[in-house]
């Protein structure tokens, strides 16, 4: 249940999966931002299939102790993957639509339960904001250039 990073054992107590680059680079960012990223393996599913990919997540809850899985999108392989493997793991929680405000909150907090993972969720919802940008010009009806 412990792995080495750069010589400290820590902890793995989740799995951030997703298309491409995603996990990895979130989980980078994580890293960045709270020094918390060896709490998460990054798992992407490039070049698997479907089995391969849930082979993959399956064999990671099971060697890492993991208690919760973040995937990117909700229908993705990912997602389906996950949630094959958390029908036969009880305690595992999945994670859809996963984002950096989520992965933080997780990350900084210690309560691995489901209520643990709902606060953590909600903090990623009311971090997302539409910002104003530059008023649009729009074209006046029957005007512009001819």
């Amino acid at each position: 249940m412990t792995s080495s990073a750069g010589g400290v054992a820590v902890e793995r107590r989740a799995i951030v999966a997703g298309h491409g680059d995603f996990a990895q680079g979130v989980v980078s960012a994580v890293q960045a931002i709270t020094g918390k990223g060896d709490a998460f393996r990054a798992i992407s599913n490039c070049d698997l299939g479907a089995a391969a990919l849930e082979e993959l997540i399956r064999a990671t809850v099971d060697a890492n102790a993991v208690r919760v899985i973040f995937t990117d999108l909700p229908a993705g392989s990912c997602t389906i993957a996950a949630r094959r493997v958390a029908r036969e793991v009880p305690w595992l929680t999945v994670v859809s639509g996963a984002n950096l405000s989520v992965l933080l909150a997780w990350a900084m907090g210690t309560d691995d339960s489901a209520a643990g993972v709902e606060r953590a969720v909600e903090r990623g919802r009311s971090a997302m904001t539409v910002l104003p940008g530059p008023k649009e010009t729009l074209p006046v009806e029957g005007g512009g250039a001819h």
